[in-house]
C-alpha cells in the first residue's frame, strides 16, 4: 500500500478578458497562482474538508473568473491522511517542484503546525480553515499564515461561558488524543472554571476510534452533567451514536459537542442529535449572502457545506483579491493586502486579519433542532446567540505571538 495519495485537479476557465493596466503589470513569479488543498479526503474529517473543501475553493476561482491579475488560477489538491509526515512531504514537494503559492485547508492540527513551519521557511502564504489549535496563532505564529475559520479558545469561550449556565455545572471531557483535542480540552476547561463549573475527570481516545464503549462508560461513572465531546467529524458521530445506545442522555447527561458539522447531524439523524449543542463559525442563514452561497454549494455536491468548506471558500476569495491589489503574488506582499481589506462574503461580515494570522469574525452558539422545528433537508440549526469576533477571539497580545507588537 503506497504511504500517500495525491490526486490533482485542475479549475481553469478564461471568463474574464482585458486586465486592468495594475493588473497586467502584475509579477506573478511563474505566470500563473497555484493554489494547493491539503486535507483528509478519506478518513474521519473527509466529510467536514475533503472533497467539498477542493469544490469551495473552486467557487472561490470561478468566481475570478479563472484568472487573478490577468494570470490563469490552477488548484491542485491531496489527502494527508492526518499525518504530519506526509503532510510535509506533499507541502514541501509541491513547493520545491511544483511552484505552488499557496496551502489551502489542513485539518488535523499537528499537520497544520508542521506545514506551518514549512510555509514561513519558504514565504508561501497558508489558508487555515481546518486546523483549530489555537497555539497557530501563539507561539508558533507565522507572517506568511491567515487562520481564518475557528480555533479552539472560539469554540472554548463560547461553549464555557453559556455552557456553564444553560448545560451544567459538572463537565467531563471525552477528548481525541492529538494537539487539536488536549488544546480545546485545555481551553474550555480554562473558561468553565473561570464560570464556577468544575470538572470530574476526563478520557482520551484515538483518532478514528470505532468503538467508544469503554471511553463512554467511564464518562457516565463520573456523575457529571454534561459530558464534552473534544473530537470532531466521524469520532463525534460515532461517540454520540454509542452514547445513546449506553443510555448517557436517557440517565441525564446532557452532551455538548465542541465541534461539529451539519454532515454529522444528516449521517445521525435529528432524532439522534436533536437538542445538542455546539459552537459554529459559520451561520449558513445570516443573511442573503450566505443563503446564496449555500444553495449553490449544495447543487453542486448535493450537501451543506461545513464552516471549513465555506471558510476555504472565503480565504481564497480574499486571497485571490489581494493579488490583484498588490499586483504580485509574493507572499508578504499579499499578506499585507489581505490584513487591509476587511473580510466581506459569504462566511463574514466585517471580518478583519490581524498581525498574528487570526481572522476575527463572529462565532455562533448553536443547537439542533428537533424533527418539528427543522423545514426541511438540511435546516438542522437553530442560532442560540451571537459572539462577536472581539469577545470570541483571544486577545492578540494574550498569545505570545512574536509578531505583535
Amino acid at each position: 500500500m503506497k504511504r500517500w495519495i495525491l490526486a490533482a485537479g485542475v479549475c481553469s476557465a478564461a471568463l474574464i478578458a482585458g486586465a486592468t493596466q495594475a493588473s497586467a503589470q502584475a509579477q506573478i513569479s511563474d505566470g500563473k497562482v497555484k493554489i494547493a488543498v491539503l486535507n483528509d479526503m478519506t478518513g474521519v474529517y473527509a466529510d467536514p474538508t475533503g472533497m467539498g473543501s477542493v469544490e469551495a475553493v473552486r467557487m472561490a476561482v470561478e468566481e475570478m473568473g479563472g484568472k487573478v491579475a490577468g494570470k490563469p488560477v490552477e488548484v491542485i489538491f491531496a489527502d494527508h491522511q492526518n499525518k504530519p509526515d506526509i503532510g510535509a512531504s506533499l507541502v514541501n514537494k509541491w513547493i520545491d517542484t511544483e511552484q505552488v503559492d499557496v496551502i489551502v485547508d489542513v485539518p488535523t492540527s499537528s499537520v497544520a503546525l508542521a506545514v506551518q513551519d514549512i510555509t514561513k521557511r519558504k514565504n508561501r502564504v497558508f489558508l487555515i480553515s481546518g486546523g483549530g489549535a489555537a497555539q497557530l496563532t501563539g507561539e508558533a505564529c507565522s507572517p506568511t499564515t491567515a487562520h481564518w475559520t475557528y480555533d479552539t479558545y472560539a469554540l472554548a469561550q463560547g461553549m464555557g461561558k453559556a455552557g456553564a449556565k444553560i448545560l451544567g455545572d459538572s463537565w467531563h471531557f471525552l477528548t481525541v488524543d492529538y494537539a487539536f483535542g488536549h488544546a480545546l480540552e485545555q481551553s474550555l476547561t480554562e473558561v468553565l472554571k473561570a464560570n464556577g463549573a468544575k470538572i470530574t475527570g476526563s478520557v482520551r481516545h484515538p483518532l478514528n476510534t470505532a468503538d467508544f464503549s469503554s471511553y463512554l462508560l467511564q464518562a457516565q461513572g463520573s456523575g457529571a452533567k454534561v459530558i464534552a465531546l473534544a473530537n470532531a467529524g466521524g469520532d463525534t458521530a460515532n461517540s454520540i451514536k454509542q452514547a445513546q445506545e449506553f443510555g448517557l442522555p436517557q440517565g441525564g447527561q446532557t452532551l455538548a459537542s465542541l465541534l461539529m458539522f451539519p454532515t454529522d447531524v444528516h449521517s445521525l439523524g435529528l432524532k439522534a442529535a436533536q437538542g445538542l449543542v455546539l459552537m459554529d463559525g459559520w451561520n449558513a442563514d445570516r443573511d442573503d449572502d450566505a443563503r446564496a452561497f449555500a444553495k449553490a454549494y449544495m447543487a453542486k455536491t448535493g450537501k451543506m457545506p461545513s464552516m471549513i468548506q465555506t471558510g476555504s471558500y472565503s480565504a481564497v476569495r480574499h486571497y485571490l483579491k489581494a493579488i490583484e491589489a498588490a499586483g504580485t503574488d509574493e507572499a508578504k506582499a499579499v499578506m499585507v493586502k489581505m490584513r487591509e481589506t476587511p473580510v466581506n462574503d459569504a462566511f463574514a461580515k466585517g471580518g478583519t486579519l490581524r498581525a498574528d494570522g487570526r481572522m476575527v469574525h463572529d462565532m455562533y452558539l448553536m443547537q439542533v433542532k428537533t424533527p418539528a422545528e427543522s423545514k426541511g433537508p438540511w435546516d438542522y440549526y437553530k442560532v442560540l446567540t451571537t459572539i462577536p469576533g472581539n469577545e470570541a477571539y483571544r486577545p492578540m497580545d494574550k498569545g505570545g505571538c512574536p509578531l505583535v507588537k
